[in-house]
């Protein structure tokens, strides 16, 4: 009993000897995060965007005021984005827009993610995934904040990924024409004519559903097919192509030739610097 008294003396006296000789715990001064945010904000305007996105993390982490961390937060993700780190602005905004939800710059945040998605599309022989997000992000943008600016920006943009989307379903349809999968293309086609009406594509897929039907002998439909294209479209390339192949005879009119049109358009810009 006495000696293990005298052995718990001897740790607590060497625990006390060892501690003298380690240094004592001083906390560091804490970072003035508005010297953090100015140094990310000159890399930032000298598109040194790695390094401004560090900086805008750490002023974010040391700034008290909410407004003041998610402006620090916004540019972090602005900064990855002009890196083209696409994967990672994503999952910064998203951070942004769960902790900052309130902040006049979640509206930002969220056309940044639209553009983002956009900038990831690819042609139509490529993944549909960035075209289909892009598509989600846009409309979901417009239908919640449609009288901002950015909305305006992204009506535009909206256009072109439905251009791309129609695109797809063309390449597709093309490719099942190629093994003669009728069936399929034709379902593809229709997907066009559905969603996709407003798009430079709608011509050509009414055009490819004259042929294919013409082709599997269902003349009629292929009649009611070169009816919508010549009454909406009667002075197209395409409407040829398809009264073509409905009547034998039809000679097709070429196109002025096209050296002929630059020469015309060189003469009248000379013109007009006369006239000027």
């Amino acid at each position: 009993m006495q000696s293990s008294f005298i052995t718990v003396i001897i740790l607590a006296l060497s625990l006390f000897s060892c501690s003298k000789n380690e240094p004592i715990y001083q906390p560091t001064e804490k970072t003035n995060p508005y010297t953090l945010y100015q140094e990310g904000y000159v890399a930032f305007e000298k598109n040194d965007f790695f390094f401004a996105n560090k900086k805008f993390l750490e002023a974010e982490a040391n700034f008290e005021n909410l407004d003041q961390a998610a402006k620090a937060a916004i540019m972090s993700c602005f900064s990855l984005y002009g890196i083209n780190f696409y994967d990672e602005a994503l999952n910064n905004l998203d951070r942004f827009l769960k902790t900052y939800r309130a902040n006049e710059n979640v509206i930002y945040a969220e056309y940044l993610k639209a553009i983002i998605y956009f900038e990831q599309m690819s042609d139509e022989k490529k993944d549909i995934k960035p075209l289909l997000d892009a598509k989600k992000q846009i409309n979901f943008f417009i239908n919640k904040y449609p009288d901002t600016d950015y909305s305006i920006d992204l009506k535009f943009k909206k256009d072109l990924v439905e251009n791309q989307l129609a695109a797809k379903e063309l390449f597709v349809a093309k490719y099942y024409i190629s093994v003669q999968k009728w069936i399929p293309a034709i379902n593809r086609l229709k997907i066009i004519l559905k969603q996709y009406d407003k798009t430079v594509f709608i011509e050509e897929a009414l055009h490819r559903l004259v042929e294919i039907n013409f082709h599997i002998g269902l003349e009629n439909e292929a009649k009611k097919y070169a009816n919508i294209l010549g009454y909406n479209y009667n002075s197209s390339e395409w409407f040829k192509q398809s009264y073509k192949i409905l009547n034998k005879d039809y000679v097709i009119t070429k196109r002025p030739n096209q050296e002929s049109i630059k020469e015309k358009d060189s003469i009248i810009k000379k013109i007009i610097k006369m006239i000027k």
